[in-house]
C-alpha cells in the first residue's frame, strides 16, 4: 500500500511547485513586479521538481528523490508568500485568508530551500548514510528546524504591526528583529556557520568515498562532480554579473540546475559511462577557447601597437592566426587531457596504434587473428568477439 501511495504523492508534491509557480504569474501582475526573472526561476525550479518527481516515483525509499522536490516547493512557496503578503497588506486586501501563512513563508525566503541542497549532497546517490557520516545529517535537521523556528517567531512579531511586510516583499523586523523575536539575532550566525560545516562535510563525504570507488559508483560521483563544477562556475559568474542581461543571467541559472540534472543522471544511471567523454571534450574545449582568446587579444595588442598595423589588420591577422591554430592546437590539448581525464579512450587509441605497428612486419594468420582480437578486447572491451575467416 505504500509502495503504490509514495508514486502518486510524489507526483503530486511535483505537480503542486509547478502549478504554484504558474499562480505566482499573474499575482505579480497584480502586485506590478512581474519580470523576464519568472522564466528564469521557473529554469531553475523545473529541473529539481521533474528530477525529484521522477526518483522518487521510481524508488520512494530513496530520500533524495523527496528532498529533490522539498527544495524548490520551499523556494517557490517563499516567493509566492511575498507576493501574496505584499498583494494583502499593501494593495488594501486585508479580508483575503491565509495573509499570516504568507508572511511565515516570506520570512523563510531562498534560504529555506538552500538549507536542504547539503544533505542531497551528503545523501548521494541511495539516500543512505551510515557510520560516522551520520552527524552531518543529524545536525543538518537540527539547523533546519531551529531555522523555523527562529523565522517563525520573526514572522509572529511582525504580524504585531498594522503592516508586516514592505512593498517590495519581506518581512519588517527580518534583518534587525526586537521584542520577542530579538533571540533571532544569534541563531543567525549560528546557523549560517553550521550550514557551512555540512556542506563542507558532506563534499568531503564524496571526495572519500570518490578515492575509494570504482566501476559505477565512481562514475555516479563523477557524474555528481560536473554538476557542481558547473554550478560553482555559475556562482562565480553570477558575482561578477549584476548588471548583465537577461540571456547571460538565463545561462547562469541553467549552470544552478546542473546539480539536480547530474543527480538525476548519476541516480537513474543513464549514459553513465559516458562521462568521461563528456570531462575531457568539455575541460579541452575551455582550455582551447581560453588559449585562442590570449592568443587573438595578445596578436591584436602587438599589431596595432608595436608594429603600427590598422585596427582593422592587425584584427584580421588575429583571426588568420587564430583559425590556423585552432586544430593543431585542438588535438594536442585533446591528448593531454585523455590521458589524465578520459584513460579508457587514450589507451583504445595507444592499443590501436601499437596493433597496426605490428601489424607491419606480420606473417603468420594465426599470429595476426590472435593479435586482433588482444586489441579489439583490450581497446572497445565487447562481451564477445571472434574472428572468422575464409578458408
Amino acid at each position: 500500500m505504500r509502495r503504490l501511495a509514495s508514486p502518486t504523492i510524489a507526483g503530486l508534491l511535483g505537480l503542486l511547485t509547478l502549478v504554484v509557480m504558474a499562480l505566482d504569474i499573474p499575482l505579480e501582475s497584480q502586485i506590478h513586479t512581474l519580470a523576464a526573472a519568472n522564466a528564469l526561476e521557473l529554469l531553475l525550479v523545473a529541473p529539481f521538481t521533474v528530477v525529484g518527481t521522477v526518483v522518487a516515483r521510481r524508488d520512494p525509499s530513496n530520500a533524495l528523490g523527496w528532498l529533490l522536490i522539498a527544495t524548490p516547493l520551499s523556494v517557490i512557496l517563499a516567493s509566492v508568500g511575498s507576493d501574496y503578503a505584499v498583494f494583502v497588506y499593501h494593495f488594501g486586501h486585508r479580508n483575503w485568508p491565509f495573509g499570516s501563512l504568507a508572511v511565515f513563508l516570506d520570512s523563510l525566503g531562498i534560504l529555506g530551500g538552500l538549507l536542504l541542497l547539503p544533505l542531497v549532497i551528503l545523501l548521494f546517490p541511495d539516500g543512505h548514510v551510515g557510520g560516522r557520516w551520520r552527524w552531518p545529517l543529524r545536525l543538518g535537521t537540527v539547523v533546519y528546524a531551529g531555522f523555523l523556528v527562529s523565522h517563525g517567531a520573526i514572522a509572529v512579531v511582525a504580524l504585531g504591526r498594522h503592516v508586516p511586510v514592505w512593498g517590495g516583499g519581506g518581512v519588517i523586523g527580518a534583518n534587525h528583529p526586537t521584542g520577542a523575536a530579538a533571540w533571532t539575532v544569534v541563531t543567525k550566525p549560528i546557523i549560517v556557520s553550521l550550514f557551512a560545516v555540512i556542506t563542507i562535510a558532506s563534499i568531503v563525504r564524496q571526495v572519500v568515498i570518490y578515492r575509494r570507488s570504482s566501476g559505477v559508483q565512481r562514475q555516479q560521483l563523477k557524474c555528481l562532480g560536473i554538476g557542481g563544477a558547473a554550478t560553482v562556475g555559475s556562482l562565480l559568474l553570477a558575482g561578477v554579473s549584476n548588471s548583465a542581461p537577461t540571456w547571460v543571467w538565463a545561462f547562469i541559472i541553467l549552470g544552478w540546475a546542473a546539480v539536480p540534472l547530474s543527480i538525476g543522471v548519476g541516480i537513474l544511471r543513464y549514459r553513465l559511462f559516458e562521462i568521461d567523454r563528456l570531462i575531457s571534450r568539455t575541460l579541452s574545449y575551455a582550455i582551447l577557447t581560453g588559449l585562442l582568446v590570449g592568443t587573438f587579444i595578445g596578436l591584436v595588442a602587438l599589431t596595432t601597437n608595436t608594429l603600427a598595423l590598422s585596427g582593422r589588420v592587425g584584427v584580421a591577422a588575429s583571426t588568420l592566426v587564430a583559425a590556423a591554430l585552432f586544430n593543431p592546437l585542438r588535438v594536442r590539448i585533446q591528448r593531454v587531457v585523455d590521458r589524465r581525464f578520459n584513460r579508457a579512450h587514450y589507451d583504445a587509441e595507444a592499443t590501436v596504434a601499437a596493433f597496426t605497428t605490428r601489424l607491419r612486419d606480420a606473417v603468420e594468420i594465426d599470429a595476426i587473428r590472435t593479435d586482433l582480437l588482444d586489441a579489439v578486447n583490450r581497446a572497445v572491451q565487447p562481451t564477445h568477439a571472434s574472428i572468422w575467416i575464409k578458408p
